[in-house]
């Protein structure tokens, strides 16, 4: 699989590696399953695991490990879907806003683990090429699909944030198609999160129509 590691095109100076293109075009796709709230988004983000975690193998193993971690997380997503996909008239996930103690727990739980695995990327440099901007983009990651897994709205929110180290981080250690991947990804959020936050409110709506 060593053609993953190889030049796919050059574009605006930048090399263009094939895992790169691959492995962040089938997220991109991941993305828009999920705004659409469709069960394929977990299979999607599984297989971009797949491919980034053979990209990376045996040359960073840091990025492998973080990726071996998305596919754990993309699992559990399809599971905690497929469990409430029947809870809408459509068959489909329902959406709603977080409880204040669930973004509690989130933003804690967003500082916490970067302060984790920032300080073991910093002891262990080997694992990143920048610690602390890769592990918030890590954790956001995290934080982000355990929010899309449980349907919540702020799952778009949590990508907005990673959206905004992950793009000027791609683009200054020569990932410029992953930080191209990441301006799309700030574009289809914005009309995830509209979809989402309108169909949460529809759904209170319903629901304070039937108490």
């Amino acid at each position: 699989m060593n053609w993953l590691n190889s030049e796919a095109f050059t574009a605006f100076g930048q090399h263009i590696l094939w895992s790169d293109m691959i492995g962040n075009t089938i997220g991109l796709i991941a993305l828009a399953l999920g705004w659409r709230r469709s069960i394929l988004t977990w299979p999607a983000q599984f297989l971009s695991g797949v491919i980034l975690f053979t990209a990376f193998a045996g040359h960073l193993t840091g990025s492998a490990g973080k990726q071996v971690v998305v596919m754990a997380v993309a699992a559990w997503g399809w599971w905690q879907w497929n469990r409430g996909r029947q809870q809408a008239q459509d068959g489909s996930i329902v959406v709603r806003f977080a409880t204040w103690r669930e973004r509690g727990l989130m933003a804690g739980g967003a500082v916490l683990g970067t302060l984790a695995v920032g300080g073991l990327f910093t002891a262990y440099p080997t694992l990143s090429w920048d610690p602390w901007p890769d592990a918030y983009i890590f954790v956001g990651t995290l934080v982000a699909m355990y929010a899309q897994a449980r349907g919540m709205v702020e799952f778009w929110f949590a990508w907005l944030l990673v959206d905004l180290v992950g793009v000027p981080l791609n683009f200054a250690n020569g990932y410029a198609f992953s930080g191209f991947v990441y301006v799309i990804y700030g574009a289809l959020v914005l009309w995830g999160l509209r979809d989402w936050w309108l169909r949460s409110r529809a759904n209170a709506a319903l629901e304070g129509a039937l108490l």
